[in-house]
């Protein structure tokens, strides 16, 4: 390649502040994100969903943790849950829609993890694992029990176990596909 282009190249990339140039960075950036650090994350981490966007709010607490307890007691005491068992799960306070997951592989789950599986949703599901034999039962925090996609998991259909919190940020993803949506 000729080194005047690649200088031209390079300058149009880094330095040109016209909307071509910004353009140009944008579909760069999709392309280095979505081709190589999401699998390159999913290799290191055992998992095709590395990183995933909390879409509703079935895992959101309202209010205190003691306020939020006492409204679900009744279940996780049935699932043999007690108030201080469920407060040294991971994420015992739960999360909010718009949070970003970064999940592991789906090894070695426990009663008290949250896992991203597949139900009969078009999104994978994210909820707490409660119940635990051949299979795994999950419920969401805030919802009154589990839906009946949740009752007999299978490990092929769990995605990985969320290991990390990062607040807010899935809120990009929300309302790009919302807009995307509106267009499409």
């Amino acid at each position: 390649m000729d080194k005047s282009l690649f200088k031209k190249i390079w300058h149009f990339i880094w330095e040109d502040n016209s909307i071509w140039s910004w353009l140009v960075n944008v579909v760069l950036a999709f392309i280095l994100v979505k081709f190589i650090i999401y699998p390159g994350l999913g290799l290191l981490f055992g998992t095709g969903y590395p990183v995933v966007a909390v879409v509703s709010g079935s895992m959101e607490h309202d209010g205190s943790f003691d306020s939020w307890w006492n409204g679900q007691k009744s279940f996780y005491e049935d699932m043999g849950i007690m108030k201080e068992d469920f407060k040294d799960y991971k994420f015992s306070n739960g999360f909010n829609k718009g949070d970003i997951m970064v999940l592991f592989k789906a090894k070695n789950i426990n009663k008290g993890d949250v896992i991203v599986f597949w139900g009969s949703a078009s999104e994978p599901i994210i909820h707490r694992v409660v119940k635990i034999d051949n299979t795994y039962q999950t419920k969401g925090d805030h919802n009154s029990g589990s839906r009946g996609d949740e009752m007999n998991i299978t490990e092929d259909k769990i995605l990985g176990r969320a290991v990390l919190r990062i607040p807010y940020l899935g809120w990009l993803k929300l309302i790009f596909m919302q807009i995307v949506g509106r267009v499409i």
